[in-house]
């Protein structure tokens, strides 16, 4: 009966006999001293040694030589694909900043179309605004006159009138004559237009 564990690394075995158990133990080791060892075995039976003849040793000194010769040609070709792997190592990473920098310009210049794409496409549907609103107001402007002309034309009257288009506003001065009467109407009209 025993008992086994690590201690700092170190195995460590604790074992706990019974003295009936090492009685017998003894007991059996006399009786197996009393039989005769067998006889040990005869040695064993080394052949002689035969001294190479001068053929021999040519031919294995052309079988080394070959040998050599074939690792030797088996490493040049390694190291030749290992400076050819280099070499073209080192030229990928010499063109990689030349690569970033020519997508970095792609990219900047697919930004900048779509940039202007979307900047022209603003400013054509505020022109297209602004064109709406002056024709509105040139169309309320000819409505007026022909009225005013007409009303004139009854009413033996007078009109005289100026008008100014700035790109913000639209400047309107009558004039208008009533037989003795005179009224001066200005007016500036704001286009609402956002920078």
């Amino acid at each position: 009966m025993g008992l086994r564990f690590c201690k700092e690394g170190q195995l460590v075995e604790i074992i706990v006999e019974d003295t009936q158990e090492i009685t017998l133990f003894m007991q059996q080791e006399e009786e197996v001293e009393k039989v005769p060892p067998p006889p040990p075995p005869p040695p064993p039976i080394i052949p002689p040694v035969k001294k190479p003849s001068d053929e021999e040793e040519r031919a294995k000194q052309i079988q080394a030589w070959w040998r050599g010769t074939l690792v030797r040609r088996t490493l040049l070709y390694a190291a030749l694909c290992a400076s050819i792997i280099q070499r073209w190592w080192r030229q990928v990473l010499r063109e990689l900043p030349l690569l970033r920098q020519k997508r970095r310009r792609v990219m900047l210049e697919a930004y900048t179309r779509q940039k202007w794409a979307v900047v022209r496409l603003q400013s054509w549907f505020r022109m297209w605004r602004v064109r709406l609103r002056y024709r509105r107001l040139l169309q309320a402007t000819r409505i007026i006159q022909m009225y005013w002309r007409y009303h004139n034309f009854h009413t033996n009257g007078f009109l005289q009138g100026r008008y100014k288009l700035t790109a913000n506003q639209l400047g309107l001065e009558l004039e208008i004559f009533l037989g003795s009467q005179i009224c001066r109407i200005t007016e500036r009209i704001p286009f609402p237009i956002k920078n």
